[in-house]
């Protein structure tokens, strides 16, 4: 390989190196596990790691010289511009295999260098992760390619380097990247140029400074900590009934022996299995605990790791006393109306079968019955939420009680009356006395004063309209009258109707003149309508849109009729 050509492809790993970070970092994007507490705890399973180095290598060569032979003694100068990219797989927490590339002057030919040197070599890595830093050392076997001092052409030779460094555990990347502080090392390298010109032969022991990024990937945990769980079935039982105690080991290894072991309250039989029983037959009333252990390990060494032995577990099992009575209580229906009646109804068990005896109360009425149904009476309560307790007892002095309520409704509020229209009266016909109750409105206004006659506590209200005439030629008068300087009071046919229809009706039916009020609307047309309004009605809200009349200063008018026509028959002649 050409030295041109070396330097090309040397230019293109290193480019490859460097985009193989980034695109591995970006890999480590996917789903992560939850972050771990040190890294010490986990150390990774690989490392990348990619940065600068600094190399100077120590030997002389005598290079043979055109046309004599003679040798001449070229020593290398320090290579400032190098680069160092390695991969490292560790079997454990400790212990690794490692590769590493360096690249010291094959891309540039430098002003303060006289040759280059690219190294490839395996080896093994040891460390000693901490939280914080990692210190390791290596030892690696591989091949140099150098070229140099003097114009030497580029050739291959063994070479060997030995060293450490140390790595900064940086917090960034979810614990990923880390800072390589400093790697140094020594590497001895064997180059043969050969016997002819620009040939010769070195041994360089070189010293090399590196620095740069390392990218964890993947983590090395220990083997998972033995657990046991703990169970005692069942949780609750009577004196004499017998439990079962069960040891549960988990995250056990395949290939290892598992040894549990159960102690504990009234523990009988192989208390050394993953099963035990307990008598309870002579323990007291109560919470009582069985405990469950285990480890596990090679035959005969169970229990010598830490993550071997399984933190004790507990389970309690409670022996109970004989227990009471349970009840439940419904009623039916649970809304009734005052004076109504429901039924009561108790679904009671004693858990050992004993004879029971039910009693109710209740917060309002009263409850009658001593079975498990009984009925309820809302006679004399008041209306409301009503609660109802259904008590049982057996023959031990156990006894229990619940609850249930039903709503005793109150009655509905009586409807709210309303003004309702009973009839309406003409004022068209009497075209001289358009304000005039004639003898047509009689029946209209019958109806009225028999209503009011009916209903002793109703009122009636009279509305008098006027039609579109009136209402011009009354504001005609108006500005008529503002214009004098003593203004009389303009005749209002509206109110003047209203008015002589509630004379009417106290004058001629003897109605109270305090149950009839007048009004007068905005409706078009010569008339009156008379309404009912009874007892908390509301004759503002139903019909809307009325004025009061002033009583004092609307008064009604004589029903005079007519004056008599004569009519003269014409001179004969």
């Amino acid at each position: 390989m050409h030295p041109h050509q070396l330097k090309s492809w040397s230019r293109v790993l290193a480019l490859a190196v460097l985009t193989f970070v980034p695109v591995a970092l970006a890999a480590q994007e996917a789903p992560k596990p939850a972050p771990k507490t040190s890294y010490s705890d986990s150390p990774s399973r690989f490392d990348i790691f990619a940065g600068y180095s600094y190399l100077a290598p120590k030997g002389t060569v005598q290079v043979p010289q055109p046309p004599s032979g003679s040798p001449l003694p070229f020593t290398y100068k320090s290579m400032e511009n190098g680069a160092i990219i390695s991969g490292t797989y560790f079997f454990n927490k400790y212990v690794g295999a490692q590769v590493e590339n360096g690249f010291h002057d094959v891309w540039a030919n430098s002003s303060s260098s006289n040759g280059g040197a690219y190294t490839l070599a395996g080896g093994l890595v040891a460390r000693f992760p901490t939280p914080d830093i990692t210190p390791f050392i290596h030892g690696l076997v591989g091949g140099a390619r150098m070229n140099g001092p003097d114009h030497n052409a580029w050739k291959w030779g063994p070479a060997l380097t030995a060293g450490g460094g140390m790595d900064y555990n940086t917090p960034l990347l979810n614990g990923h990247l880390g800072i390589r502080l400093f790697q140094a090392d020594y590497e001895y390298m064997h180059i043969n140029w050969g016997p002819g010109e620009r040939g010769g032969r070195g041994n360089f022991n070189s010293a090399r400074l590196s620095t740069g990024l390392v990218y964890h990937i993947g983590s090395i945990t220990p083997p998972p900590q033995l657990t046991v769980a703990c169970a005692a079935n069942p949780a609750s039982v009577f004196p004499g009934e017998p439990v079962t105690a069960t040891a549960t080991p988990g995250s056990q290894l395949p290939k290892l022996n598992v040894i549990t072991s159960i102690t504990g309250d009234g523990i009988e039989g192989a208390a050394n299995s993953a099963t035990a029983t307990v008598n309870t037959t002579n323990l007291t009333p109560g919470q009582h605990t069985v405990k469950c252990d285990a480890k596990e390990g090679k035959p005969g060494k169970e229990g010598l790791k830490p993550w071997q032995v399984a933190t004790q577990s507990t389970a309690t099992f409670t022996v109970k006393e004989f227990e009471p009575p349970t009840i439940s209580c419904s009623v039916s229906p649970t809304t009734i109306k005052p004076g109504d009646s429901a039924t009561v109804t108790a679904t009671a068990t004693s858990p050992q079968n004993r004879p029971l005896t039910y009693t109710y109360s209740a917060s309002a009425g009263n409850v009658t019955g001593t079975g498990s149904s009984a009925s309820y009476s809302s006679t004399g309560a008041p209306t409301g939420p009503v609660s109802i307790t259904c008590n049982v007892a057996d023959d031990k002095g156990h006894s229990a009680s619940s609850n249930t309520g039903l709503t005793i409704l109150a009655p509905p509020p009586p409807p709210q009356p309303h003004a309702q229209a009973l009839c309406s009266i003409t004022f068209e016909t009497d075209k001289k006395r358009p304000t005039r109750v004639d003898n047509e409105a009689k029946a209209c206004l019958d109806q009225v004063a028999l209503s009011l006659q009916n209903q002793s506590d109703a009122k009636a209200v009279v509305v008098g309209a006027s039609n579109a005439k009136e209402k011009d030629n009354m504001a005609k008068q108006q500005k008529l009258e503002a214009k004098r300087r003593h203004p009389k009071p303009v005749e209002d046919p509206a109110a003047l109707r209203a008015v002589n229809t509630k004379d009417y009706l106290v004058k001629e039916k003897g109605i109270d003149p305090s149950r009839i009020s007048v009004a007068t609307s905005t409706t078009d047309g010569q008339k009156v309508e008379d309404y009912l309004v009874p007892a908390g009605a509301n004759f503002n809200s139903d019909v809307p849109g009325t004025t009061p009349v002033d009583e004092t200063t609307v008064k009604p008018q004589v029903r005079k009729p007519l004056p008599e026509r004569h009519h003269h028959r014409a001179a004969s002649k």
